[in-house]
């Protein structure tokens, strides 16, 4: 009995070991999760025995759990290296279009020959579709999929919307519309310019004239008239516009603007203010590029949308006693672009960056969580598969709950404290030495009865 009690004790100390020295051994192992042996004692009674005089029968391994805490974080120069601030798992997957998912904490990717994001074993991080926004569409591990790495140009977005905030000053001298010139400076008191782009992302300059017209007849109102010309060109207006007028009604009190053209066949729209200098219009210029330039020449080049439109609109303006100033100018097209960057955020969305400033979201880092981390299935690699003690795995994304945060550019380090291990190691190592000794003092013993005469 006692030579049992000795071997399960040696057998004991020899797990501790093992599980040390592999604790030891993986200390720079990106993403592990370190292992304690944990020990029982062998128990046996039955109704018939004294359990007062009862001897133990050893020690058992009952199991060698993994402790899931944090790992300290060690930057890198990559951005594809993740690190979870947390306790989310990464989801990897070994086949392209596979649903057998294994969960790992070491968050070394880089990108295969096709591009798509990968671990070390060419496993695919898996991802959470999103929109164009970059909101995700579906958060479950039944619609991940792997995200891709684009290696194309970025598309160009035509531009759709102008955006203007200026001053006007209310001491210019009036000017009459209908003489209006681009290629003389005396017809107009000031311009602007903005760099759009059509379909196919060839930059145009668009112009915008303001020409202050005679107002003295119009009480408590103040107008402006703005021409608008691409490349130098004509833009026909879509809408309400019309260059101001200094018309009277048979009672000899002024006319509203009307609708007319200069002499050039410009066509012109009104700019409101009330006495305070604030703009009391409401309706922005249109501009139809399908009649760009006189007699309806396109300057926009072949192959382009020939419906493209251009909404121009003025975001407060104002008319003050100041010299004019232009405080915004904004349009919300972009031409061709290469690839610069891929970054991935705090709440895991990974966004790539083009050359012509536009940033699209190609996808969201899907974590995993399990209700009993200790219960997964260890598969090598720093991998885990689920389990049914595990439980199941949760889906969610980064930043919400417990699933912690992304740290881009970063990786968990093993979370072994290489001090602790070592002094496990010496304690051990004597806890297998006394249990050796024990064994040698059980066989001094049976010795000394087999010699008795």
């Amino acid at each position: 009995m006692s030579f049992n009690i000795a071997l399960s004790g040696i057998s004991s100390a020899q797990k501790d070991l093992n599980t040390t020295a592999n604790n030891i051994a993986n200390v720079n192992s990106i993403g592990f999760k370190e292992s304690r042996a944990e020990f029982a004692d062998v128990y046996a009674n039955s109704i018939f025995s004294n359990s007062k005089t009862a001897v133990g029968g050893g020690a058992t391994t009952s199991q060698v759990a993994q402790q899931f805490h944090q790992g300290s974080l060690q930057f890198t120069n990559n951005a594809l290296d993740m690190a979870i601030n947390g306790g989310g798992f990464f989801v990897t997957s070994s086949d392209l279009n596979g649903k057998d998912q294994s969960f790992t904490r070491a968050g070394a990717f880089k990108v295969d020959s096709s591009n798509y994001m990968v671990d070390s074993q060419g496993n695919y991080l898996q991802t959470f579709p999103v929109d164009k926004d970059g909101n995700s569409t579906s958060v479950s591990l039944t619609t991940t999929k792997p995200v891709a790495i684009p290696d194309t140009a970025g598309s160009p977005q035509m531009t759709e919307n102008v955006g203007l905030q200026m001053n006007l000053n209310a001491g210019d001298s009036p000017l009459d519309p209908a003489l209006f010139d681009p290629a003389d400076r005396s017809t107009y008191n000031n311009s602007t310019a903005v760099t759009m782009y059509d379909s196919l992302g060839e930059p145009h300059i668009m112009t915008t004239y303001f020409v202050r017209p005679p107002n003295a007849a119009y009480t408590g109102e103040s107008n402006w008239v703005a021409f608008y010309a691409v490349d130098g060109q004509q833009v026909d207006l879509d809408g309400p516009a019309g260059v101001y007028q200094t018309d009277t009604n048979a009672d000899g009190t002024p006319d509203t603007p009307q609708n007319a053209e200069t002499a050039g066949g410009w066509k012109g729209a009104v700019v409101k203010f009330n006495d305070t200098g604030a703009h009391i219009g409401n309706d922005p210029a249109v501009i139809k590029t399908e009649q760009l330039g006189v007699g309806g020449a396109n300057v926009l080049g072949p192959g382009t949308d020939g419906t493209q439109t251009l909404t121009v609109g003025f975001n407060n303006p104002t008319q003050y006693a100041s010299p004019f100033e232009v405080t915004e100018l904004s349009q919300d097209g972009t031409t061709v672009g290469r690839l610069t960057n891929v970054e991935v955020g705090a709440d895991g969305l990974v966004n790539a960056s083009y050359s012509n400033g536009s940033t699209v979201a190609l996808a969201r880092v899907a974590l995993a969580r399990f209700p009993n981390e200790q219960g997964l299935t260890q598969v090598g690699n720093t991998s885990w598969k689920a389990s049914l003690d595990s439980g199941t795995p949760l889906a969610g994304e980064a930043n919400s709950g417990t699933f912690g945060s992304i740290r881009s550019s970063a990786l968990e380090q093993s979370n072994v404290d290489l001090t602790t291990e070592l002094v496990d190691l010496i304690s051990a190592q004597r806890n297998f030495q006394a249990n050796s000794r024990t064994l040698e003092v059980n066989n001094t013993l049976q010795q000394t009865v087999l010699q008795i005469r």
